[in-house]
């Protein structure tokens, strides 16, 4: 073991297998294996590749930490790079610091407690976690034909209000990253205006569980649509101050116009979704091309970029702001009346009102919150579109009232197997760039 492995081995902080080993510890194979093997590329494709990057000689290169204490990892992701001067030559990603065992402590909550436990996956987007959970929960039931359209609706608008805020913190961190500070204050500012409307509705700025199986907890507050209109009306000029402060700038190009670049073969090929998918140009988006809710029912287009690159990624959330909120104005006129969720007494509890008055009622409420409701056996998947791209959930039910197996396909954790990929042969000062354009949420890659 070399005595770079031995210094960490003493330090407390060796990752076994997970570890990137020096190339005097690596045979040919495995260096291939590293360069392309994840690609499903043949053989001799990754010899072609391999040759571009010849042994440099081990006393040429290092191989150091980046994270998981650094702040431009966006959360405690290490990367372990090997470089050549400036140059990174190897990059390979190490995860697990922040594991919670999401999914295992699911299959100990019952479905209307699991809500609670998924929106703590993607803290940046817990609705869209809430709303993928219950899609799940509903088609078991044999009830996602059911939810009142006032709850479909209700569900379009907080998932697209999420999306919004989502891209306005990566604006706001992207910025950051990048070195533009002010662009912190000014994302933090918008996403700060979107959280207060989320806060009116759910009673919770983050971690909402207002999605539930069955429709939502609660119906919309008095004067909502103001709200909304008021967001929508402040957003627009303040998207274009972006455009002004950072799209056209040339040392803000000249930071992101071929960095991390990645092909749309290799994203494909890595099961990249969202924006890294559609930087390099195909406009796959699932609320279009396998629309859930009432997406078939409204107008939007699918931004695309052309280049792969981090500039391309920063643009098309920019742009895909604007997307969303041209599609929370058609749901404004097209939001109808009555229920929020469905009655059906075995997924519903009563109304607030109804157990002070009747005592079956309180009794119902009572058993529903303890001890759950029991789903039919069987085994579902559905994903939606998450501003990261393809969340999925998967659950298997034996026949009781808390999942028998639960897993989520989390877009974090498959685009964050992009970043070796886009990393090789760049610049250590770029590294940051790269893994700000992926906007990982580690809370969902260590679910």
């Amino acid at each position: 073991m070399s005595d770079l492995l031995n210094t960490v081995v003493s330090a407390g902080t060796f990752e076994g297998n997970q570890e990137l080993r020096s190339r005097s510890e690596l045979t040919a194979k495995e260096v291939m294996r590293e360069v392309g093997a994840v690609l499903r590329m043949s053989e001799a494709d990754v010899a072609l590749l391999a040759e571009v990057e010849a042994d440099p000689g081990e006393d040429q290169t290092m191989i150091i930490n980046m994270g998981p204490q650094h702040p431009s990892t966006h959360g405690v992701l290490r990367l372990m790079l090997e470089l050549k001067g400036e140059t990174v030559l190897r990059c390979k990603p190490i995860i697990g610091y922040l594991h919670t065992g999401m999914e295992k402590t699911g299959e100990s909550l019952t479905f209307m407690q699991g809500g609670t436990n998924v929106t703590r996956m993607d803290y940046a987007s817990p609705l869209n976690n809430e709303l993928v959970f219950s899609m799940a929960t509903e088609k078991l039931l044999g009830i996602d034909g059911d939810i009142p359209e006032r709850a479909v609706w209700m569900r379009m608008l907080l998932s697209e209000m999420n999306r919004m805020s989502s891209h306005l913190l990566f604006m706001a961190s992207n910025g950051m990253d990048i070195g533009a500070v002010s662009m912190m204050l000014y994302g933090w500012r918008e996403r700060e205006e979107v959280l207060r409307f989320f806060q009116k509705v759910t009673g919770l700025r983050m971690n909402h569980n207002f999605i539930r199986p069955g429709g939502v907890a609660a119906d919309l507050p008095a004067g909502w649509r103001d709200d909304v209109l008021e967001i929508l009306e402040m957003l627009g000029p303040r998207l274009d101050e972006y455009d002004t402060l950072m799209t056209g700038q040339p040392i803000w190009r000249e930071r992101l116009q071929g960095v991390g670049v990645i092909t749309r073969d290799e994203a494909i090929a890595l099961g990249a979704t969202g924006p890294i998918l559609r930087s390099t140009g195909l406009a796959w988006d699932l609320r279009r091309d396998m629309p859930y809710l009432n997406y078939k029912d409204v107008d939007f287009d699918v931004i695309v970029g052309s280049y792969g690159d981090a500039f391309d990624r920063y643009a098309i959330r920019l742009a895909e702001i604007r997307e969303s909120m041209r599609i929370v104005r058609q749901i404004l006129g097209k939001m109808p009346g009555g229920d929020f969720r469905i009655q059906n007494k075995k997924v519903t509890p009563p109304p607030r009102a109804r157990i002070d008055e009747s005592m079956e009622a309180l009794i119902h409420h009572f058993k529903i919150f303890t001890e759950g409701f029991k789903v039919p056996e069987g085994e579902v998947y559905v994903a939606i579109e998450s501003p990261r791209g393809e969340i999925g959930c998967y659950i298997a039910s034996d026949g009781s009232a808390t999942p028998y197996r639960m897993h989520v396909r989390a877009p974090s954790f498959v685009n964050v197997q992009a970043l070796p990929h886009m990393m090789r042969g760049g610049l250590v000062a770029d590294a940051v760039a790269v893994i700000s354009s992926v906007d990982p949420v580690l809370g969902e890659v260590d679910r």
